[in-house]
């Protein structure tokens, strides 16, 4: 059972309620089914009513939750023959940013992602998604190696931001993040960047300046937290919400406002709870696009490209 969400706690007590009956009737000789029946229906219209109308701030909630699926679950969910390559050439290896050769659909390809982890003990281990230096620096290895085999790139970005400590200053974060948007631009193979979670900040447009940006319809995309901006606008967090109405994040925002392609659809109460859809519903979106991508040669994608994000903001 999926981890209810503040905004979700009518949804909650009333599954509350159904497990309660589940529970008193087990083994027992009373028919309960038509109460329970009567109580689910209930349950999903509220819950399809309440994601209808999702407002900014709590698509944010609903693309940080914690069941939602991750790179690794991605990366087993659609792609075969997948072979982790590790380290920058440089300092070390960032478990934050993970890549490398795989196969999706019969075609070879590059993955490239960001990973959370799905508990204490891994989140720890890939820092909470957020990439340092090397890890970006990883992500320009693999996408030169992508451009020198001729292999088209996806990326799955799902970061809060880059990791903003001491040490990531001191060994060139901004450096790094600059180029790796600049190899994103300057490549000859078709890229894809799918918004899974959060995109925030330089931290994802490092991993997202690409051909097609799919984005998940409760995943966001900003240039910094909502927390953040309510902190530089208002000298309080608490006011994140009225952050994240005027930063247009969402997924529908975005698509109007020409920053990204296709919204991918997510089953009813979001990804994490039908994992196995969310991820079936992104590889039908991947396949596409690499197929609208896949005539092209690489002037025309480097040029496809520039001129995507030269019209961002254009009136």
């Amino acid at each position: 059972m999926a981890t209810f969400l503040d905004f979700e706690k009518p949804i909650a007590e009333l599954q509350a309620r159904i497990d309660e009956l589940r529970t008193t009737a087990d083994g027992g000789t009373v028919d309960i089914s038509a109460d329970v029946a009567r109580l689910q229906a209930k349950s999903d219209k509220l819950l399809r009513d309440t994601y209808t109308k999702l407002t900014p701030w709590q698509k944010t909630l609903v693309a940080r939750h914690g069941e939602r699926p991750h790179f690794r679950d991605y990366v087993a969910g659609l792609f075969d023959e997948f072979i982790p390559l590790a380290g920058d050439r440089a300092f070390g290896d960032d478990q934050a940013i993970l890549g490398g050769f795989a196969r999706f659909r019969g075609q070879r390809v590059m993955v490239i992602g960001h990973e959370k982890g799905h508990d204490t003990a891994t989140r720890i281990r890939h820092n909470f998604g957020s990439g340092k230096p090397e890890g970006y620096r990883k992500a320009i290895r693999l996408m030169q190696l992508a451009d020198r085999f001729g292999l088209p790139v996806v990326t799955l970005v799902d970061t809060s931001g880059a990791f903003p400590g001491v040490q990531a200053e001191e060994r060139g974060q901004a450096e790094a993040i600059a180029r790796s948007t600049e190899q994103c631009l300057a490549l000859g193979v078709p890229m894809i960047a799918a918004i899974v979670g959060e995109g925030g900040s330089g931290g994802a447009i490092a991993l997202a300046a690409a051909n097609h940006v799919l984005m998940f319809e409760n995943a966001v995309y900003s240039v910094i937290s909502p927390e953040g901006c309510a902190a530089i606008l208002w000298r309080t967090n608490e006011r994140a919400a009225d952050a994240a109405e005027a930063m247009k994040v969402t997924a529908q925002d975005l698509k109007g406002l020409g920053v990204i392609d296709t919204i991918v659809p997510e089953p009813l109460g979001g990804a994490h709870r039908d994992p196995a859809a969310a991820i079936s519903a992104l590889g039908n979106a991947l396949s596409e696009s690499l197929a609208e991508l896949g005539g092209l040669d690489a002037a025309a994608l480097r040029r496809a490209r520039q001129e995507k994000f030269l019209a961002m903001g254009r009136f």
